[in-house]
Formats: C-alpha cells, structure tokens, sequence
C-alpha cells in the first residue's frame, strides 16, 4: 500500500473511531466531503502540512498516527530536560521527610528560593528557555530540602514556595514540548499549594494543569478542570481582589484554549466573553502569578483562537493592529506568540512572503521560542514544500536555525 492510501485508510480508522461521519470531519476542516472521501480511498493526497496537524487534533492523536514518520516534523530536543528529570526523580528531601536526623545539610534560605523563583520566571517570559530550564534543577532540589527541613513555623510559606517552583518548572516544560514531565510538575504543584492551605495559588495550579492538559490531547478534561477552578475562585472571599481576577481571567482563557482545541466555536467565544468582562473590570494589563492577564492577552488568545479555526481574516484583523508594548519589556515570549499566531495565518491564506517575514520579526524577538513551537515548525515545514525561492529568499536559512531542515 503506497503512503497515500496508507494516510487515508489511518483517517479513516481514526474518524469511526471518534463516531464521526465524514461529512461531520470535512467539515471540521473546512473541505467537501467527497474530498474527505477520495483522500480515504486514496485517490487524493494531502499536500498541506497544517490540514494533517488540524486532522489529528480534531481525532484527538498524535499526527504520527496518521502519517509515516517522515511526513512529520519534530522539534529540537529540549537539552535541559535531563536535568530536570534527574531532580524530579531524585527525591533527595525523602529521607528527611521519614526521618528529620537525617537532614544533614544546610537548610535552603526562603528568602533565597524566592528570588531565584522570580528570577526562573523572568527568564521564562524574556523565552530564555534553555536559561530557565538551567536555574531549575537546583531550584527542584532546593524547594524540596527547604520543605523538608524548616521549622513548623515556616512550612506553609515553604509549601508555597515549592508550589511556585513547580509552576515554574510546568510552564517551562509545557513551552519546550515536554508534556509528559509537566503534567508531573503540574501535579506537584497542585499538592504543595493544597498543603499550603492558599486557595488562590492553588487556582494557579489548576491554570497550569489545564494547559498541559491541553497539549496531552485532554481538552475536555482541560475545560472542565479550570471553568470548575474558577468558579470555585469567583465563590471566594479573595475574588475581588486583582490578583485574584487575574488567576479567574486566565483560567477562562484557558477554557477557551481547550475549547479551541475541541474544534468548539460558540463555546469558545463565550469562555472569551466571560475573560474579556474580567479583563475589563481590572482595567489594566497586569502580571499575576505571572500570568500576564489583561485586556492584550484577551486579544492574543482571540487571535490564537481565530488561527485555530482557519479564521485567517478574523486573526490579521485582530492581531495586526495589536500594540503588544503594553505588556511591558520582559514578556517577550508573549510578543512573539502574536506575530507567531500571524503567521500561521498568513500562511492559511498562502500570503508565503508575508508568513516568512513575520517569522523573520519574532525571531528577532525569540530565537528560542522558533525552535521550540511545534505549530511553527509545522508551518515552516509547509513553507519550505511549497517554497517560492524568488519571494521568500530568507526561508531556508530560518527554516535551518530551526532545526527544520
């Protein structure tokens, strides 16, 4: 069987197995369903790599699952992650925990551990990846030795801080592609705020679950998981407060993050809403929890969303005229994610030169967060098949720096 059948007889299998029909998938992905017909029997290709990426996603598998694995595209290994996985695995504080004559060393400063968690969350939206995943190793070890070690007196704001780290590590880890290790951190995090008896840290927690979540293909358990936070938040007595607004606002982006990923339009609107009357009340652009919540992140979500499903107009007219200055010089991770969403959607109207120069411009901003993003690799992999040498001269050379060629 040659790849093409083989592409289309794995749709198939995958599509029954989801119940859906074919006319229901065609039109998921924006196309007749006599094409969904003739690309199961084998009788058409696929040529785009993004309608593969938006077929596996609507299936809810990984795109290796319908393509042979040269079709794919991979990222570039996360090098940091070993480290990380080494601290995660290593449950040095245990023995202290079983018994307290153990704790032999010196026990970590909280003063100390904050600042560096501080410091692992600038690097973090400045999307110095690699330079985050460094500092984190020993913040893992530390958070634990410090939980384990410190007075009773202390051991709520240790709590905390561990579940601040773990935060940090979630967060890190889910960008880089390493969801697997982050839903690990993720749940930590949710333990150590629950220990820490702070409600609105442990929201946080359930904002960053909700993500990973997300990229593990559980958008529906991603959905649920942050609405239930949230109101759960909004039912406190801290909900008036901004920071407390801010932690609700990014759980409803979240939920409408999931609901993009379910292919879900009405309810993603309605979960924007519901974030954008939020962002409203705060009045500002604020950095809670570093979360980054106000009125311009709403915006990047709804651009994001529109790119999601195939809206290219709604996504350039949102996105172009987005002055992303307002969130202030460290979130450069965040302003690339814009010019990001951009260019797939520039991409999606085969505007190759303009998808390339916007490209070009987040580079500029983030070189790491090109290499990392998944959905960007996949454009620049489309780019390159249909590549116009003439008009986006630039390409291979980024495509390369990438990892993608």
């Amino acid at each position: 069987m040659d790849a093409r059948a083989e592409i289309g007889r794995r749709i198939a299998r995958q599509r029954r197995r989801r119940g859906l029909s074919q006319a229901a998938l065609a039109q998921l992905v924006g196309r007749s369903e006599s094409w969904l017909s003739q690309v199961e029997r084998g009788l058409r290709s696929i040529d785009s790599h993004s309608l593969l990426v938006q077929l596996a996603e609507i299936l809810g598998v990984d795109i290796s699952q319908l393509t042979p694995s040269e079709t794919g595209t991979e990222t570039v290994k996360y090098e940091p992650v070993a480290g990380i996985r080494e601290a995660m695995t290593r449950y040095g504080a245990l023995p202290g925990v079983i018994n307290a004559r153990t704790n032999g060393g010196r026990r970590p400063s909280l003063r100390w551990l904050r600042h560096e968690v501080r410091r692992a969350n600038s690097l973090y939206q400045a999307a110095r990846y690699d330079d985050a995943g460094r500092l984190l190793p020993g913040l893992i070890d530390a958070a634990e030795e410090a939980r384990a070690s410190c007075p009773a007196a202390e051991r709520r704001t240790a709590d905390a801080l561990r579940a601040l780290v773990y935060h940090s590590v979630t967060m890190t880890l889910s960008r880089v592609g390493e969801p697997e290790l982050a839903w690990a951190a993720a749940d930590r995090s949710v333990a150590a705020a629950e220990v820490a008896e702070r409600p609105v840290l442990a929201a946080v927690s359930a904002y960053r679950l909700g993500y990973v979540l997300i990229g593990l293909k559980h958008a529906s358990r991603a959905e649920d998981l942050v609405l239930r936070a949230a109101e759960a938040l909004a039912g406190s007595s801290r909900r008036a407060k901004p920071p407390a607004l801010s932690v609700r606002g990014g759980l409803y982006l979240a939920a409408a993050t999931a609901a993009a990923a379910r292919f879900d339009r009405a309810t993603t609107d309605r979960h924007l809403r519901t974030a954008r009357g939020i962002a409203e009340q705060i009045g500002q652009d604020r950095n809670d929890f570093w979360s980054a919540f106000g009125p311009t992140n709403v915006v990047i979500h709804e651009v994001s969303a529109a790119v999601a499903f195939g809206d290219a107009k709604l996504a350039l007219s949102r996105g172009e005229p987005l002055d992303v200055q307002r969130l202030g010089p460290g979130l450069r991770g965040r302003r690339a994610q814009v010019l990001l969403d951009l260019a797939r959607a520039y991409g999606q109207q085969r505007k190759d030169a303009a998808a390339v120069h916007t490209l070009l411009k987040a580079e500029r901003v983030s070189p790491e967060l090109i290499r990392y993003d998944a959905r960007t690799n996949a454009l620049l992999t489309e780019l390159v098949r249909r590549e116009h040498r003439a008009s986006t001269p630039e390409l291979r050379g980024l495509a390369r720096r990438a990892g993608v060629v």
